[in-house]
């Protein structure tokens, strides 16, 4: 798989590099501002860019920025963007597509989960962090946010869901029967007004598309 990386640190951009060159990508370009990302997806789009968010000049949405026009002219590009910040501002469009990550740094703590999440985007899945996913959601209601009415437990199910886990999966990660999370899926639904399938993938994309109504 053809990966291009944007990251202004330099000792992370080079160990982002060596990362997945271990893992068997091919890393194609590995870049320090937008500008440059974007330069590089239009020379010779990979199937997966790996892009920070706050990057030179501003250091304010640069890489949100250069994800938005990839998508805009590239939408066959996955893009998994790795940041320390939540930025709202302009992503809510971005995360109810196919083939979209947001992942933050601080709280990567296993290199191979980072890597699935990565293979993930690039099938055109999702992954999110759960903060990531509470921020848009209070973003999207500040004041009457959906959210509030599930128990901890949905929200943790919510917030496996968002990152493209399987029943399977979730039940795995919270330790819990296939069967609790079936039920704890029908219930975060209702709460949400959405209609969830048995299809993880499509699951997910419901959840991201309630971040991306408008506010009721």
């Amino acid at each position: 798989m053809r990966v291009a990386l944007a990251e202004d640190q330099a000792l992370l951009r080079a160990g982002l590099e060596r990362l997945f060159d271990g893992a068997g990508y091919d890393v194609v370009a590995a870049v320090a501002d937008g500008d440059a990302l974007c330069a590089a997806v239009a020379a010779s789009p990979p199937e997966l860019v790996v892009v920070d968010i706050r990057m030179p000049p501003t250091f304010t949405d640069e890489g949100l920025q250069a994800a938005r026009w990839i998508r805009a002219h590239h939408p066959e590009v996955a893009v998994l963007m790795l940041s320390q910040h939540v930025v709202t501002t302009g992503a809510l469009d971005l995360v109810t597509q196919r083939g979209f990550g947001y992942l933050l740094k601080d709280r990567v703590l296993d290199v191979d989960e980072f890597l699935a999440a990565a293979s993930r985007v690039a099938a055109g899945g999702s992954a999110l962090d759960p903060e990531v996913v509470a921020r848009l959601v209070n973003a999207r209601d500040p004041h009457a946010s959906r959210l509030h009415a599930l128990t901890a437990r949905e929200r943790d199910v919510l917030s496996c869901m968002a990152e493209g886990l399987t029943n399977a999966g979730i039940a795995a990660r919270l330790v819990l029967t296939v069967r609790t999370v079936e039920s704890h899926t029908r219930s975060v639904f209702m709460k949400l007004g959405l209609h969830g399938d048995d299809d993880g993938h499509r699951r997910v994309l419901a959840v991201l598309s309630f971040l991306g109504d408008p506010a009721p």
